[in-house]
């Protein structure tokens, strides 16, 4: 099986990362910090030095189970992609929302499912679409936060991990 690689950045890693793991198809997460400019960030950095990373979870996927444009809509079901540095109570440029591409061919199908996503909203939206510059794993007690702290934050309505979990290719 071919696995593929996709980095998506949406708020809080915390709960991007539990409702990504929760979908058919994606094999494995991993939250980190992206395309900012300081090798090695901590998060203790991110947050309060102006590094500029992201913070995102690196997805790697099952395209035959689920296709990048169905993982980048289920992607968008849990963002607010008009919010400009902010996801939820998260708010800063760490908090803004991305879609960060490794391969080439993904660019023109992340920019197609940004355009039929536009069509939803009146306001331009604040989703960035850009290759990968870097991408740094964040500290262990970060990965997979709320599988061990099931009543942690999270901007992400409960319900929607359990609608990940049913999704099935819609």
């Amino acid at each position: 099986m071919e696995y593929q690689d996709i980095y998506l950045a949406g708020g809080c890693f915390w709960g991007v990362q539990h409702y990504l793991d929760c979908l058919p198809g994606v094999k494995d997460t991993q939250a980190g910090y992206a395309n900012g400019r300081t090798a090695n960030p901590t998060y203790e950095q991110v947050c309060y030095e102006s590094t500029g990373h992201a913070e995102t979870v690196k997805v790697t996927y099952c395209p035959q189970s689920i296709s990048l444009p169905q993982l980048l809509n289920q992607f968008y079901q849990i963002i607010d992609p008009v919010s400009v540095n902010c996801q939820g109570g998260d708010v800063g440029t760490q908090y803004r929302t991305g879609v960060y591409y490794t391969d080439p061919r993904q660019q023109p199908i992340i920019l197609a499912s940004l355009e039929q996503l536009q069509a939803d909203y009146a306001q331009p939206l604040a989703v960035e679409a850009l290759p990968l510059s870097n991408f740094y794993p964040a500290e262990a007690y970060h990965q997979k936060y709320l599988e061990k702290n099931p009543a942690g934050y999270c901007h992400i309505p409960a319900a929607m991990f359990q609608a990940a979990r049913q999704y099935r290719g819609r």
